[in-house]
């Protein structure tokens, strides 16, 4: 019988993110010896990534780290959100965040095939992170912005989860508090652009379209179709272009305009969500 014990089985456990089952098994066929099995365990699990490569990532966390200036969000995706909240996960999701800060990363593949202090790639260490937790884990997204002040917001939509939502906005002029308190708007109400003049014309026509089919469906008199038109238009574009949507602080007045008597002008914005 090997040589082991139940507080073997559990240091290994946690080292390795394992099942009880495999590390039993590793830990057999190593005779005990935990360097052999924690070897046994990662060729295992390494054999597996390509078999998870079909599979579906849609749990996961947003983070994000702003100072000086810049600001950087990062998206990593895991299968379940019992791994999410684990602290192997949550430890790997701050090393790649803190290689995106450090490369100064635009997009995921820039990321990926960025190279660590030890000489591994990103996607290797995601690897190595997918064979011993056994999940795919993967980068989705990265973003980086630029600005006089760049803030960060990340935000729980669950309290046993990590961040669900992140948020980088830049602004110009005025203090880094306006910033937050516009980041913290932007994770409420979801915009997707800065100003309307960043939707395309097509979209922009076909939503006066519906919006034209729709009137008429409910009767509207033919004179007030225009006025009808554009004021549903106008109901898209406060939807969603940021510096058009009622603040969420105070309704009365819009984004732009809170800005605007705060000394601020915003220069970009950036929004994840987890899996959308």
């Amino acid at each position: 019988m090997a040589n082991y014990t139940a507080a073997d089985i559990k240091a290994l456990r946690e080292k390795t993110a394992a099942g009880m089952m495999d590390v039993k098994k590793a830990l057999d066929e190593a005779d005990g010896d935990m360097g052999r099995a924690e070897e046994l365990l990662r060729v295992k699990g390494l054999k597996g990534v390509t078999k998870r490569e079909g599979r579906t990532a849609s749990n996961g966390l947003v983070t994000a780290r702003a100072a000086g200036g810049e600001g950087t969000l990062v998206e990593v995706l895991c299968e379940t959100d019992f791994v999410a909240k684990g602290e192997r996960f949550l430890a790997l999701a701050d090393q790649v965040l803190t290689q995106a800060v450090a490369t100064r990363a635009t997009d995921a593949d820039a990321l990926l095939t960025s190279t660590l202090g030890d000489g591994r790639s990103v996607q290797e260490l995601l690897d190595e992170a997918n064979a011993t937790i056994g999940e795919k884990i993967e980068v989705k997204r990265v973003a980086r912005l630029e600005g006089e002040h760049v803030v960060s917001y990340l935000h729980r939509t669950s309290p046993d989860l990590p961040a669900q939502i992140g948020v980088l906005v830049a602004t110009a002029g005025g203090d880094e508090q306006v910033a937050r308190d516009v980041a913290m708007h932007v994770a409420a109400f979801s915009p997707t652009v800065l100003t309307r003049e960043e939707i395309d014309g097509a979209t922009v026509d076909h939503e006066r379209r519906v919006a034209e089919a729709t009137a008429k469906e409910e009767g509207k008199p033919e004179a007030a179709l225009p006025r009808i038109v554009e004021g549903r238009v106008n109901g898209y574009f406060k939807e969603n272009v940021l510096l058009e949507q009622p603040f969420a602080k105070e309704p009365k007045k819009t984004v732009a305009k809170v800005l605007e008597e705060s000394g601020a002008k915003a220069t970009g914005f950036v929004r994840y969500r987890v899996g959308s």
